[in-house]
């Protein structure tokens, strides 16, 4: 598509041929993976605008952190290098193909993935979290589920001067401390029990507790607990937050872009080696926030909402343009 394209250079695509599939599996290994990795950190930045639906949250961007797993090509350096999940057969194999594990960090309003950390599938989410905390500043509200909490996690987050809104488990030890009008309470985490027993230590919360109503797939209520940085609830009350934890799920349909309709459903990545694994995690990162630059810049531009554009119908525009539509040197 990219040499059909460009064949608008005078006598150029008339010397030149597609290189053979050899041909660019050496070049991609003589690049490595470091140049995408270095083109992802330095071009992605912050879309989000607070005249846009949904960007923000009073006066704080918001953020949202997940992970996903990719299946990438079962040979013995991908497995020895990242690993294969369980299997429910049971023969010690594990799952059919190996797969890298991906965390990311994403504006919830733009669904640009702004910060990735690339990793085997045995590294676990709350370790590789820690990678992108770097792109976390004051102003910010991230959110997150709860297999992301721990006492260190919470810390290290709060420390770059964002604001916290994650869930947290319905068993984790939070004491009223003093209740406030609008339900929530203040409470106090701990690293440890001991800590607790002797009042070291601890970091000063608000909890929000709500329950939903079960649902088409829930024969049940579901009861949430909150956790947040934000301890004033005139700053931010607590039927607001509950509200507002729903955009959590933004990350998800990011994520479905990548994985399904950009990468293609029950694709597996082609490289059998772990740096082109790497290498191509980073490349459809980079393409992805092209994509949703493009949308966000269109939906500012018109001023339309963001929700109303469809990522498969501007992902097959660009596409399209590619090839089609070449206005730029090689």
């Amino acid at each position: 598509m990219l040499v059909a394209g460009h064949s608008w250079a005078t006598g150029w695509s008339h010397d030149w041929s597609v290189p053979t599939k050899a041909a660019l599996f050496q070049a991609r290994k003589r690049l490595g993976p470091e140049p995408l990795r270095v083109l992802y950190d330095r071009a992605v930045v912050p879309l989000a605008d607070p005249q846009v639906a949904g960007d923000f949250y009073r006066s704080w961007r918001l953020m949202s952190i997940d992970g996903l797993c990719l299946d990438v090509a079962d040979t013995e350096a991908n497995v020895e290098r990242f690993g294969r999940p369980a299997s429910s057969r049971g023969d010690g194999r594990g799952g059919a193909f190996p797969q890298v594990r991906v965390v990311g960090l994403a504006e919830c309003g733009s669904h640009a993935i702004i910060d990735a950390a690339v990793g085997a599938y045995r590294q676990g989410e709350q370790t590789l979290v820690e990678s992108v905390l770097r792109s976390l500043l004051p102003g910010m509200l991230l959110l997150a589920d709860r297999g992301f909490f721990s006492y260190t996690l919470w810390d290290k987050a709060r420390a770059t001067g964002a604001d916290l809104l994650w869930r947290i488990k319905s068993n984790a030890v939070l004491p009223v401390e003093k209740r406030y009008s609008d339900g929530s309470f203040a409470s106090r985490i701990y690293p440890g029990t001991k800590a607790r027993r002797n009042h070291a230590d601890g970091i000063d919360v608000r909890v929000v507790e709500y329950t939903l109503a079960p649902g088409d797939t829930d024969a049940d209520e579901r009861t949430y607990r909150l956790m947040t940085t934000i301890t004033d609830p005139d700053a931010a009350p607590a039927a607001e937050l509950a509200q507002l934890y729903t955009q959590r799920w933004e990350i998800e349909t990011a994520f479905a872009e990548l994985k399904t309709h950009q990468r293609g459903p029950g694709m597996v990545l082609r490289s059998k080696m772990p740096d082109g694994v790497i290498q191509e995690v980073y490349g459809y990162l980079c393409v992805h926030y092209a994509i949703r630059w493009l949308m966000h810049s269109a939906a500012t531009d018109y001023g339309h909402d963001l929700d109303r554009l469809s990522f498969t119908r501007s992902l097959r525009a660009a596409r399209r343009s590619t090839s089609s539509h070449p206005g730029f040197s090689p």
